[in-house]
């Protein structure tokens, strides 16, 4: 599987990182497991170790996986995706988005609706279900999918340099190729989650699949995802410092935010009681989402 020829070796670290994630995000490498050596995947993949390299930098920068020299590198114990073949059915309070996103998969109608910084994790579990649907293990007839994603415009305070030691206009060059980097990584894996879908309906699995997004002037401070009225999550930034590695290989020690450490909990609504704290979540937060888009959409 030769991913480098005809696109370079940065093309080729692309490729290599989507399909880490996917198999991060399925349990083919499972929490706290060790990733094949990087000889070995540079085999597979038939590219050169740089390039391999160049691919787990990024997935450790991300959050995905830790490495040390000369122990290789495993997928970080508190990441909250696994294996969803048999999702739990179980009420919790703290819960992770791959379950949540497998159980809005077993619906007739699938209706999410999500507030975050970027689609990243989204992307993964959303390409994990299709694959699902493809095997017949789910099937679901159609699928609707909201999105609020921070406007471009948006100023965001995160990722910012951590500890800047040059001139005032220096950190903000900085700044702002970490946004950029941002950016770029949450229109391709909106893109991507798109095509996903949008590639069901194609093939005639689901009768159709809509994905609308709109872009609201706020950053994010927390992360919304709603199963329309049934069940929703919500969860914090986790604040961290770390460093990110940008395009032309500089090394850059940030302040920024990851998703896929921070721990959200979980809401059901209880029919039987208009009361319950789930049901006023639920309502609540429903109602807060729904304002946004109908004034996002109206300016579109």
């Amino acid at each position: 599987m030769s991913v480098e020829h005809g696109g370079g070796a940065g093309r080729g670290s692309s490729l290599i990182l989507e399909a880490l994630r996917a198999r991060i995000a399925d349990g083919t490498y499972a929490l706290g497991s060790h990733l094949p050596t990087q000889r070995a995947l540079a085999e597979e993949f038939e590219v050169s170790r740089d390039t391999v390299q160049k691919a787990l930098r990024e997935l450790k920068s991300e959050g995905w996986v830790d490495s040390r020299q000369g122990s290789g590198s495993w997928v970080v114990d508190e990441l909250p995706i696994h294996s969803l073949i048999q999702p739990p059915t179980a009420p919790r309070l703290r819960a992770a988005l791959g379950p949540f996103v497998a159980r809005a998969f077993t619906q007739p109608v699938v209706r999410l609706d999500v507030f975050t910084l970027t689609s990243e994790s989204l992307d993964a579990h959303i390409r994990l279900q299709a694959e699902r649907i493809r095997l017949q293990q789910i099937h679901p007839e159609r699928i609707e999918l909201r999105m609020l994603l921070p406007a471009d415009t948006v100023d965001l305070p995160y990722p910012r340099v951590n500890k800047p030691t040059g001139s005032q206009e220096a950190t903000a060059e900085i700044d702002q190729r970490l946004q950029d980097r941002l950016r770029d990584i949450t229109h391709r894996h909106t893109i991507s989650l798109r095509s996903a879908l949008r590639d069901l309906a194609t093939e005639g699995l689901v009768s159709s699949a809509d994905v609308a997004v709109r872009r609201i002037p706020l950053a994010p401070p927390f992360k919304l995802y709603l199963m329309r009225d049934v069940e929703g999550l919500l969860g914090p930034y986790k604040v961290v410092e770390r460093s990110i590695l940008l395009d032309d290989e500089t090394e850059i020690e940030a302040l920024d935010v990851l998703g896929l450490g921070s721990t959200m909990t979980r809401h059901v609504n209880d029919e039987g009681d208009p009361n319950s704290t789930g049901s006023v979540f639920m309502e609540s937060w429903q109602a807060w989402f729904d304002s946004w888009w109908s004034i996002l959409q109206a300016k579109s």
